[in-house]
């Protein structure tokens, strides 16, 4: 029986792995943009199942205000991401690398495993008004399925090596995956120095706009060439989804 228990359980986690590596993308991605008569402001008019892009409470992305955050001594991120083989999808609405199983982060004693992370541009989220040419958001599932979205904020400066290999190995069609076993990429080539955060409650950026996500943005901004960001233009000049009503939230930030 634990033989069979142990497979189901094992069974269930993959499917569910394999749900968060396309939440919000993929066979749907003609359903929804980010302009026009499919763009952000009609996505709950586009399916019944996309009512909480507008009737939710914690809506993502959101503008940061720093000074109201409620700043104190929060547990740390603590990232153990290891080297993964190169799986890239054009997904239709972004570039999004799925990312082998194993590597996880760890906050208050919990292990989120990381899943995918995608791209926007410019960057979703803002601080205190200020915006960020891109950004990229790593996807974590742990316990009960709950996920965690980690957002890093990306500028023109160097060229990022792990962008590099990414760009290198587009994939020439939309919504086929691009398997490049040769290539391995590390997520921690993704992490700024600085880890301090902020943490709130939101939501998926994209349809159907599920809520119940914790979110981390990190405070410092890591760089990307303004090559690197033009690549990635030639593909969605934008694909952001408009920062949303704070509603009152509780945001929370390290020192």
């Amino acid at each position: 029986m634990r033989q069979h228990g142990a497979s189901f359980l094992a069974t269930v986690v993959g499917v569910l792995l394999s749900i968060a590596a396309t939440l919000g993308y993929g066979a749907d991605a003609e359903r929804w943009s980010y302009s026009g008569a499919t763009g952000p402001a009609k996505w709950s008019t586009l399916d019944k199942g996309f009512a909480a892009c507008k009737l939710g409470q914690v809506q993502s992305p959101i503008d940061i205000p720093d000074e109201k955050a409620r700043k104190g001594d929060l547990a740390p991120l603590l990232f153990n991401y290891k080297p993964s083989p190169l799986k890239i999808i054009d997904n239709g609405h972004s570039i999004q690398v799925n990312y082998a199983p194993g590597s996880f982060l760890n906050w208050e004693g919990k292990r989120y495993e990381l899943v995918q992370f995608h791209f926007h541009k410019p960057g979703e989220e803002k601080i205190d008004g200020k915006g960020h040419d891109m950004d990229v958001q790593l996807v974590h599932q742990g316990p009960n399925a709950k996920l965690i979205m980690l957002a890093i904020q990306l500028d023109a400066g160097k060229e990022n090596r792990l962008i590099k290999a990414l760009w290198d190995n587009l994939p020439k069609e939309k919504g086929k995956e691009n398997v490049v076993e040769a290539v391995k990429i590390n997520a921690l080539d993704l992490l700024p120095d600085n880890k301090g955060y902020y943490l709130y409650a939101g939501s998926l950026t994209t349809p159907p706009c599920n809520e119940e996500v914790t979110w981390f943005v990190l405070k410092a901004p890591v760089q990307v060439s303004a090559d690197q960001i033009a690549r990635f233009a030639k593909l969605y000049p934008m694909n952001a989804r408009p920062v949303q009503p704070l509603n009152d939230r509780d945001i929370q930030a390290t020192r």
